[in-house]
């Protein structure tokens, strides 16, 4: 799980929130029949912003007028957040502003001009000038999560609608569509296959396989929170895979029972931070992101669990599964418990290092 700002989650190896932000690399196609704008918080999934129209004009002097004061705020912070919950520092809240001024600015080489005092063309932009005072002040004031601010996440080579109340996918959870892709090149059964992402948020697991692992099969996402429902399947649409992905809402489970046994994959990236500890994380996920993706109960492990036991019934034979955790310690765990309440069932267990060799991912296989 991560989050495009800045830092690490120091609490149980919660993986950090920092992300490179290209936003010249949109490299699927998308359907323009999705987009659709609306209000934060709507079941109706907002438009990112580099995805608006530019209907909106200012005077260029305006704009720098804005520039600058953003800066001086950016500059100001220096690492008043670092210290006080590991979070973004002025470098990087600096090259939050550039990449804002970039989705929310039609014609980028205006940029250059920026030193020039009298320059006096209007600038074309996807949102008012007001607008763009409001959405830096949340971006400092409350820490409002940067993706939030622009409406999207950089993922894979995807770039996907995201918006308060669903959580912001995180690089970390990249190496699962790396695993399915390996297994499926090696098994044309499982290729073939049904495959199921349980949790979804965003869409980002069922997106990345359906569209990068060469499955001939489809994937069924799942996802309890309406708002995730909402945004998985307007991504999916902008993707142009929503015949190959169904999205479905329901609490884990709950929504694949006509497909019990015959999975031939499942993977989820579940909430795994325990209670105690949501307090202690970064300002911008604490208190921004949904909790009901992050809590996993006491000891984090509530969910994982329960996804174990679920393997075991909806997986068929030879099916496949992978899982996310918060590290080293949750991943001993659930293996432990997977060879001492689900041997009969699963089997060949593995734990594999995300990107900074932090033990993240169980993975196996049904009998």
């Amino acid at each position: 799980m991560k989050l495009s700002l800045s830092s690490v989650y120091t609490p149980y190896s919660f993986p950090i929130i920092l992300k490179s932000y290209a936003f010249s690399n949109l490299c699927k196609p998308f359907c323009s029949s999705a987009l659709s704008s609306s209000p934060p918080i709507s079941l109706k999934p907002q438009v990112p912003l580099f995805l608006r129209p530019p209907i909106y004009s200012t005077k260029f002097c305006d704009f720098k007028k804005w520039h600058d004061w953003a800066k001086g705020i950016a500059s100001s912070i220096g690492s008043t957040f670092v210290n006080s919950d590991n979070g973004p520092d002025s470098s990087i809240l600096c090259r939050e502003l550039k990449w804002l001024m970039e989705d929310a600015v039609e014609d980028h080489s205006l940029f250059s001009k920026m030193g020039f005092e009298n320059y006096d063309e209007r600038v074309k932009m996807r949102v008012g000038i007001e607008e763009l005072y409001d959405l830096w002040k949340e971006r400092i004031e409350k820490r409002r999560p940067f993706q939030y601010v622009v409406g999207c996440e950089h993922w894979r080579d995807l770039v996907l609608s995201v918006q308060e109340g669903v959580l912001i996918p995180r690089p970390e959870t990249e190496l699962i569509v790396d695993f399915v892709c390996d297994v499926v090149s090696k098994n044309e059964d499982l290729k073939r296959g049904v495959w199921a992402d349980l949790g979804t948020g965003s869409g980002a697991l069922a997106i990345g396989i359906g569209g990068a692992s060469g499955i001939g099969g489809r994937v069924i996402a799942t996802d309890i929170n309406p708002v995730s429902v909402a945004v998985a399947a307007y991504n999916v649409q902008r993707y142009c895979l929503q015949d190959k992905i169904e999205v479905r809402e329901g609490s884990w489970f709950e929504p694949l029972k006509d497909i019990e046994g015959k999975l031939a994959g499942l993977v989820s990236n579940p909430p795994y931070i325990p209670s105690k500890e949501i307090s202690g994380l970064q300002a911008e996920v604490g208190r921004h992101e949904p909790r009901v993706a992050l809590d996993g109960g006491i000891d984090g492990m509530d969910y994982l669990f329960h996804l174990c036991d679920g393997a075991a019934l909806f997986l068929k034979p030879g099916g496949y599964f992978a899982f996310e955790t918060n590290g080293e310690q949750q991943c001993r765990a659930l293996v432990d418990y997977m060879k001492n309440k689900r041997s009969e069932s699963l089997c060949n267990f593995e734990i594999v290092a995300d990107f900074a060799g932090i033990q993240r991912f169980v993975i196996g296989f049904h009998h």
